[in-house]
């Protein structure tokens, strides 16, 4: 044959435009059915269907050889049971095969011989078998003379002897002759397989490797390494073969002394390429539907790869932290199979090798490492000689600390000390020497194994550093209460090891210094702290005095609200109030001094170990708060059902000290003022804009709706948006183009029907109280039902199910849900009919 014939394994087409077989009732279908005389056979009903035309060009392109005459067979009498590929099917099949563009490239008499041996498979002769008379797993021999298997797993499956089933998308299409069922996949037989298995001349693994223009580079580390004649050996093999991008990408991790792979030049280096590729060699012949879970041999001795199952695929674990992708699979040759993966399989000897090259000092890591750009700064400032000290000889262990942790320490100290170069007199330069010297372990590498739980290690500075380790995690305690977590362990330097840690290290001189520090009054934190500016703007706003006596001698225990709890109170207050400047008249200035007064505790800093659960404290608004206590979280209780949270203890300032709490308090007295009763349903149903034409309703219907809504109830009122009234309007026609048009009495009397069914007396459900296929009977008289699937339904008279649009609106004498469709019982259908 002059092409060669090479299946690849394919995906099944999603067809996105078929064909539809048009019933257009019930009585023409059975009027079809009792009419055998007008239906088409079977090649005539593939002739007429747009996306059966390959099947027709696939069955007279096969009908060209002497002596086969498959369109005569189909037209004959039959009964057949025929599954017919779609046109997207062949299209897949051509695009499977080497050298078939189109079902005219069969063109020997040799190809359409194998193309009528295809299209035999598609047909069982003597039976014309509805899908609904298919069983799981039932064997259907085919007029080629091999099975076919039913599947009916979640759908109409065809297995034929490929790994991939055909779906019927298209059942049950009668002929005259027998049926059809349309399916998304060219069955093929064992027969066709093997004689595209037989046609195929495979080379060796090295050959397919060399024919492979993404393989080039496994190529060259092949012939450098000198595997060329073990690969072209008898087998068989398994490789999993890197693509030149993985080559790529091993070469930039090596660095710049590996530009190509010429560099491996010398006989460690090569025998180190050897070893990594003999590491992506299994000494077996291992297919994609062989692959299985678990630890397999390489044929680099003593070294295993892991097969990894990992979203329905898997992937290949080495030594590494990253795992090999599968790219390609079963490209098969003569002595084995190769897989394409986008990663360079590493063994342990490998990654030994790429930490053996050369290694950086401490400080040499520390400046080449942007997030530790603030340490190199601070041993440059301390001007000590740690620099020349951390560059010599060692061992050292150092916890290095982030930028971040240094820009928190800055934070700590305060508005003299923005940079490291506030650090400008001789006592805070000793500072820094002492805090700096306190993170450095000396004559000892210890890397992270090599602590312990409870461990003291001996710093530079002289007080020791104590171990946490948790869970495998590491975290260095100094004199504070808050550890150092390290994120990054185990950097290692030719002269110790870099533990990267996420806070500065502070002895107790430190804090001892920081406590020196000038304290602020609480008004001037309140000031400083920009997170507590919309705190400092409603002082101000209330003008009553409040800065003048928060600045004053105290003591004073604050509960300061953050601006992120101002501006979650102003959204509770609406749209009249959209800053503090909004309370500007002086009975809102005075909520304002209620709300804030009710966060001051007069004569007393109490910090946080001096408050106890349970505890109540009268404030200086008059009302108390409830402290509560749990796991070490200390939360406020206020007039509301919602606590407060002190996420920022014990801030002590010169007269008394702040807890910084992440909502506003607010006082029984504020509450009622702000938060007047809830509306009724009607009142509800007037305040939301897209409920107008429900109230227009209620209104039209004249009667005695409106009363009875504003009543004490309870009542579940099911309400129907504005477009849900404007759907039912067009629905009824052009003698309804508004709610108006309700004007008769008898129609009057059907529109307040209509409204009654949308209301349940004597029970106000919410959402979650609503069961699936519950039954709830309205004041119309008949039921609705309720359907909970992705959401919460209501099912009228008709076919269409109403959605909860939004659920649970609370009115004072009952519960609203709304709807996107206005409900209709039967009497008003047959009313309307």
């Amino acid at each position: 044959m002059k092409k060669t014939l090479q299946l690849r394994s394919y995906f099944l087409m999603t067809l996105l435009a078929l064909f539809t077989f048009v019933s257009c009732d019930k009585e023409d279908d059975e009027q079809s059915n009792g009419d055998q005389e007008t239906q088409s056979n079977i090649v005539e009903t593939a002739q007429n269907t747009d996306a059966l035309s390959s099947l027709v060009a696939a069955l007279l392109k096969a009908d060209e050889n002497d002596g086969t005459d498959l369109v005569g067979t189909l037209s004959g009498d039959g009964p057949f049971t025929v599954f017919a590929p779609t046109n997207d099917a062949f299209t897949a099949l051509l695009g499977s095969l080497d050298g078939f563009d189109s079902l005219e490239d069969f063109d020997t008499p040799e190809e359409r011989d194998l193309l009528a041996t295809i299209l035999k498979y598609h047909v069982v002769a003597g039976a014309a078998v509805a899908s609904s008379e298919l069983s799981d797993d039932q064997v259907i021999t085919t007029f080629q003379g091999e099975d076919l298997i039913v599947d009916l797993d979640d759908g109409v499956f065809i297995e034929d002897a490929t790994d991939d089933d055909a779906e019927v998308i298209i059942p049950d299409v009668n002929a005259s002759n027998g049926i059809v069922h349309v399916i998304d996949k060219v069955l093929l037989p064992q027969e066709v397989l093997d004689a595209l298995s037989d046609d195929d001349e495979l080379g060796t693994l090295v050959d397919l490797v060399v024919d492979t223009e993404a393989l080039s580079l496994l190529e060259a580390a092949v012939i450098k390494a000198d595997l060329v004649d073990t690969l072209n050996g008898d087998g068989p093999f398994t490789v999993f073969a890197p693509t030149d991008d993985a080559f790529v990408a091993l070469l930039d991790i090596l660095g710049d002394d590996y530009s190509s792979l010429d560099d491996f030049d010398t006989t460690e280096e090569i025998d180190l390429l050897r070893n990594i590729l003999l590491y992506h060699v299994l000494a077996a012949q291992v297919l994609e539907a062989d692959l299985a879970a678990g630890e397999v041999p390489t044929a680099f001795e003593g070294n295993s790869i892991a097969v990894i199952e990992k979203d329905e695929t898997f992937v290949i674990g080495d030594a590494s932290d990253v795992d090999a992708n599968i790219t390609g699979t079963d490209f098969l040759a003569s002595n084995g199979v190769a897989h394409t993966i986008d990663k360079v399989l590493l063994p342990q000897a490998a990654l030994d090798f790429v930490a053996s090259l050369q290694l950086k000092n401490i400080v040499e890591i520390a400046i080449e490492t942007d997030d530790l750009s603030l340490l190199v700064d601070a041993l440059q400032a301390a001007n000590a000689g740690l620099v020349e000290t951390l560059s010599g000889d060692g061992p050292f262990t150092v916890f290095a600390p982030t930028n971040d942790a240094f820009i928190e320490l800055l934070d700590i100290l305060g508005d003299d000390y923005t940079s490291l170069a506030d650090f400008d007199t001789q006592e805070e330069l000793d500072l820094l020497v002492d805090i700096l010297t306190y993170h450095v372990v000396p004559n000892v590498a210890a890397l992270a194994d090599d602590l312990s739980n409870g461990q003291q290690l001996p710093t530079v500075f002289g007080d020791n550093l104590k171990i946490n380790k948790k869970d495998g995690n590491v975290h260095v305690i100094d004199a504070t209460d808050d550890n150092a977590s390290v994120d990054i362990p185990d950097v290692v330097a030719s002269n110790g090891v870099v533990h990267v840690i996420d806070k500065v290290l502070l002895p107790q001189v430190a804090l001892d210094f920081v406590a020196s520090l000038q304290l602020k009054t609480i008004v001037e934190i309140a000031i400083e702290t920009d997170d507590l500016s919309l705190l400092v703007e409603a002082l101000q706003t209330a003008n009553a005095g409040l800065v003048e006596t928060l600045s004053g001698d105290g003591p004073f225990t604050v509960f300061a609200p953050t601006n992120e709890a101002f501006e979650e109170l102003l959204d509770i207050l609406g749209d009249d109030f959209h800053s503090l400047s909004d309370f500007d008249t002086q009975a809102e200035r005075d909520i304002l001094v209620k709300v804030l007064t009710y966060h001051v505790v007069v004569g007393t800093a109490a910090f946080k170990d001096d408050l106890s659960n349970g505890q109540q404290i009268e404030t200086f608004q008059g009302e108390n708060v409830g402290i509560n206590i749990k796991n070490g979280s200390v939360r406020i209780e206020d007039a509301t059902d919602d606590k407060a949270k002190v996420v920022l203890p014990d801030v002590e300032a010169s007269n008394g000290v702040v807890h910084v709490i992440d909502k506003v308090l607010l006082p029984q007295e504020v509450l009622d003022i702000l938060f007047p009763p809830t509306p009724n349903i009607v009142e509800l149903a007037q305040s939301v804009d897209d409920l107008s034409l429900l109230v227009d309703a209620l209104i039209q219907a004249d009667a005695g709706l409106v009363e009875v809504l504003s009543g004490d109830g309870p009542f579940t009122v099911f309400a129907p948006t504005n477009k849900a009234f404007a759907d039912l309007l067009y629905a009824l026609g052009s003698n309804f183009n508004s709610l108006a048009d309700f004007d008769t009495p008898a129609e009057k009397e059907l529109l307040a029907k209509v409204l009654t069914y949308h209301v349940v007396a004597g029970e106000a459900l919410a959402s979650g109280d609503l069961k699936d296929h519950q039954r709830l009977h309205t004041v119309q008289g008949e039921d609705v039902i309720i359907r909970l699937n992705h959401g919460v339904f209501v099912r009228d008279k008709t076919h269409v199910d109403a959605e909860v649009t939004g659920a649970d609106n609370v009115a004072s004498n009952g519960i609203v849900h709304i709807i996107d469709k206005v409900l209709l019982p039967q009497e008003v259908i047959d009313a309307l009919h």
